[in-house]
């Protein structure tokens, strides 16, 4: 790849441990898109950064622009995939202390997240943040039940109505939600706050790409368009199924030869404070995906 390299050499596992493995390789890549595996009804961010709403697309730009011209701060309301995907791109790809610099320089909302916790002292030092200021939500939940995120968003939702009356407060609340069903969509369409759609076939945790990361980062002043190139770059270099070309693939195979060997636990390091957030996206990302049953390598990070 031009832009990544999966350096395994100081592993016991060479290229000729890999041979093994290559018609394996073949037949799980064909069956991830041919989508004839287990779980193939979540495999559409393998097409994502090609084949994403551009009309959606021109919604969240608006919606973005739109939040930082009439909010001084906007609060972001999600856990789990809807939480640390957007909240890893802001920290990698903005000032490490973007909240702090000043607005004219900034020139976009202060982004707090919520709803990703119940500690009561939390929320309550975000509502003395924003009792003064001009805030929009950004609530992120395809049920809309979820409890933490719910709770957030309904005390918040409950302040905005009080600084700037019904009507007004919902222009400021986004919804990005299930297309069809859920208590937020339909709270949504009962009163009228923008929304954009979490699509079926991608879960909650593979969700970055869509409004669910897109929407924060914009907000933020990240160039969206450019991150979505970046990924098409990345999709394109890693559609084939050659294993010795695949850094994705590489990844995949000496995990699993080690993970059969008895290794069971992986740790992530990096130096940069701006990626401690990606470690804690990652970890989400392996131990929601493989930690079932008591079986999958236990990620950690330092």
């Amino acid at each position: 790849m031009s832009h990544l390299i999966f350096d395994f050499s100081n592993t016991h596992i060479t290229n000729t441990d890999l041979q093994p493995y290559e018609q394996n390789v073949k037949r799980l890549h064909h069956q991830l898109h041919d989508q004839t595996g287990a779980g193939s009804d979540f495999l559409g961010w393998i097409t994502l950064p090609s084949q994403y709403d551009q009309n959606e697309f021109e919604r969240i730009k608006s919606a973005a622009a739109k939040i930082q011209q009439d909010s001084e701060v906007v609060l972001i309301a999600g856990i789990g995939g809807s939480y640390l995907g957007a909240k890893a791109a802001i920290d990698m790809l903005q000032h490490h202390f973007y909240n702090l610099i000043d607005s004219h320089k900034r020139k976009a909302p202060q982004i707090l997240f919520i709803g990703n916790n119940l500690c009561a002292n939390y929320l309550n030092d975000v509502l003395d943040l924003v009792q003064h200021k001009s805030f929009s939500i950004v609530v992120i939940s395809k049920s809309g039940t979820t409890t933490e995120t719910s709770i957030a968003f309904r005390l918040f939702r409950k302040t905005l109505f009080e600084q700037v009356g019904l009507a007004d407060g919902c222009k400021r609340i986004y919804a990005i939600t299930d297309q069809t069903k859920g208590a937020l969509k339909t709270e949504a369409e009962q009163f009228g706050y923008q929304s954009f759609v979490i699509p079926d076939n991608i879960g909650g945790r593979y969700s970055v790409l869509t409004a669910v990361g897109l929407l924060p980062m914009a907000i933020a002043n990240i160039d969206i368009a450019a991150v979505m190139q970046g990924a098409q770059t990345a999709q394109h270099e890693l559609d084939h199924d050659n294993l010795h070309e695949n850094a994705a693939y590489q990844y995949a195979m000496v995990r699993n030869i080690l993970y059969q060997s008895g290794k069971t636990n992986e740790l992530l390091v990096n130096y940069e404070p701006s990626l401690q957030y990606l470690g804690e996206w990652w970890k989400q990302l392996f131990g929601e995906s493989e930690g079932k049953d008591h079986k999958g390598i236990f990620p950690s990070t330092a």
